[in-house]
Formats: C-alpha cells, sequence, structure tokens
C-alpha cells in the first residue's frame, strides 16, 4: 500500500496506551497492515507498531528472514498480533542492544525476559498463543511496548550503555539504528 513516516521519540502519540482492536477482516485493518509491512521493509526493521506510524491501536507486526540491523539474530517468523497479551515463562532476564526506528541512530543495552508467552489475534480474528525465548521474545517485548506507550530507553538501567550506533559500533556499518 504505502511506506509511512515513523514518529520519533518526542511525539506524544508514542507515550499513550493504544485503544484495542474491536473489528477484524475490515479494509481499513489489512490497510493499515499493508501500510506497516511496507514502511518496516523499507527501514529493513525487525517489527513495528502501529502507534510508530500514527495510529493509536494494538497491532504489532514483526518478523524476518535475515535483518542487517541484527544481523545474528535468529529467524523470526513474520507474524501480525493484535490486542496481544505477554506472560512471562521465566523469571530470568537478559540484557541485549536494541534499537528503534522511532530512536533512529542509536542503541541502548535493554533487559528482557529470556522466554515468554505471547496471546493475540491475527487480522482475520484467529488466535495466536506462542511460547518464544531468545531473539524472538525481545522483539515482541520491544514491539508490544510500544502498545503501552514504552520506547526502550525507558527500559535501560546503564545509560553508560545508551548512545550513537556509529560510536557505540565503529566498525558495523550495516547497523544504522
Amino acid at each position: 500500500m504505502a511506506i509511512k513516516s515513523v514518529l520519533k521519540m518526542g511525539d506524544p502519540l508514542l507515550l499513550e496506551v493504544a485503544m484495542n482492536v474491536e473489528k477484524f477482516n475490515t479494509p481499513e485493518l489489512d490497510a493499515l497492515i499493508l501500510d506497516m509491512q511496507d514502511t518496516m521493509a523499507s527501514l529493513d526493521g525487525a517489527g513495528l507498531a502501529a502507534p510508530q506510524i500514527g495510529i493509536s491501536l494494538q497491532v504489532v507486526i514483526f518478523g524476518f528472514e535475515k535483518n542487517t540491523r541484527y544481523p545474528d539474530a535468529e529467524v523470526v517468523p513474520f507474524t501480525v498480533l493484535i490486542n496481544p497479551k505477554i506472560t512471562p515463562l521465566t523469571e530470568e532476564i537478559e540484557e541485549g542492544w536494541e534499537g528503534c526506528l522511532s530512536v533512529p541512530g542509536m542503541r541502548g543495552m535493554v533487559p528482557r525476559f529470556t522466554r515468554l508467552r505471547y496471546q493475540g489475534l491475527d487480522q482475520h480474528g484467529n488466535t495466536i498463543d506462542r511460547s518464544v525465548d531468545g531473539f524472538h521474545a525481545r522483539v515482541v517485548q520491544h514491539e508490544c511496548d510500544h502498545l503501552q506507550g514504552i520506547l526502550y530507553p525507558m527500559r535501560i538501567t546503564d545509560f553508560r550503555k545508551f548512545g550513537f550506533t556509529e560510536v557505540l559500533f565503529p566498525d558495523q556499518n550495516g547497523i544504522d539504528e
């Protein structure tokens, strides 16, 4: 459909809790998801939340086979997740580098649960219920945070591990955000 502009940190919409989706299988929801896919692909993103393109709805997409921004990450299946619920399956927390299309040019070390279960619906109203770990779990937590008005810098516990990508990773030209 169309590549949309991504809102940047500081935009008030990114700090709001998004509204639940009430209607499925609609042309409007299908168009939103296509716009999100086009936008995410154009920016080589690992995921995208509807609020990032100015739509305050509980919709996230994520997934990739290979991603230049996260070259060591395992494959994450493409998923449309609506009205998600996340349940940690462990108390184990692991720190990992994250970036965000709404915080361009920066990276930070963010603590996340290592294993979780996510539940929700796809764009047709079908149930999604998965238990995941690793980078897949990190991506889900990051994208679902957007639906609660949380950006990854809000989760950083050590700001010595937050900065501009080209300074933190001078030898990795492919990682830009």
